[in-house]
């Protein structure tokens, strides 16, 4: 089980501060598997980040638990004048391993990750591709309760996407995932909750059709107060009616999918 209460996140913009979160609580209840539904800018990626510990929230708490992997598939998290090697062995002392487990770590992420000799070269030196490809190595050398996957699809090249969907497909037989994901259908596949953020707020729904009707429904509310205000006859409304269509196909389309059961082995 992972317990927000009362979370607040926050971030300077020009105009004073924008709320990410704004004194949210809310429960994610253990193995089950959780996608985090929301428009663009809701925060999603940033409340992965915190229940990873990546980022501290303004106020409130997070109580676990559970073993909560870092966000797989977010490029950043590394120091960056660090190599990936030294970046690697930082992470095993934290979690206090000993100097064996930590070799046989090096090796697993080595032949995970395939960077090459840049693996011994500054994480400087990688795109954000080679960056996500060392955080998902690591991510994988590990045993967690909980996975946090964010956009799993744009992590490396087409063959590591096939390499770590394949990773994927083995976590979900042994542990719960928080997920985040433009792709619907995917989401559907994987998640039987959903978590609805927008505005500040989150909510949470046992069920992911529920998450997906509450998502519409926001969508569907937002476009038409925004097409209000153009006129009917212009290139703008139409560009948008043409994007309300697309976004509503994607979501029916995705609600047509069956979730996956809930077969993970339950606690003693």
């Amino acid at each position: 089980m992972i317990e927000l209460q009362n979370l607040t996140k926050s971030y300077p913009v020009k105009s004073g501060m924008r709320y990410v979160l704004r004194d949210v609580s809310v429960v994610i209840p253990a193995r089950t598997n959780t996608a985090v539904l929301g428009p663009n800018g809701a925060g999603k990626s940033t409340l992965l980040r915190l229940i990873g510990g990546a980022e501290a929230a303004d106020s409130g708490t997070i109580i676990t638990d559970e073993a909560i992997s870092w966000p797989l598939g977010l490029a950043s998290g590394f120091q960056g004048s660090l190599t990936g090697r030294q970046n690697v062995l930082f992470v095993c002392r934290v979690n206090g391993l000993s100097p064996d487990e930590s070799r046989y770590v090096i090796k697993q992420v080595i032949a995970f990750a395939e960077l090459g000799e840049y693996f011994d070269m500054p994480v400087t030196t990688y795109s954000s591709g080679m960056r996500a490809r060392l955080g998902f190595g690591l991510s994988m050398a590990f045993e967690f309760d909980v996975y946090l996957i964010d956009e799993l699809t744009s992590v490396g090249d087409v063959i590591f996407r096939e390499k770590a969907d394949a990773a994927f497909q083995q976590i979900r037989k042994r542990a719960s995932l928080i997920f985040v994901s433009h792709n619907l259908r995917t989401v559907k596949e994987s998640c039987q909750s959903a978590l609805f953020m927008r505005d500040g707020m989150a909510e949470f729904y046992a069920n992911i059709d529920d998450g997906l009707n509450a998502y519409e429904d926001y969508i569907n509310e937002i476009r038409r107060k925004k097409m209000e205000s153009m006129s009917p006859d212009s290139a703008a409304y139409r560009r948008a009616k043409k994007l309300e269509m697309r976004e509503m196909k994607r979501i029916r389309k995705a609600r047509a999918v069956q979730s996956p059961e809930n077969d993970l082995p339950t606690d003693p």
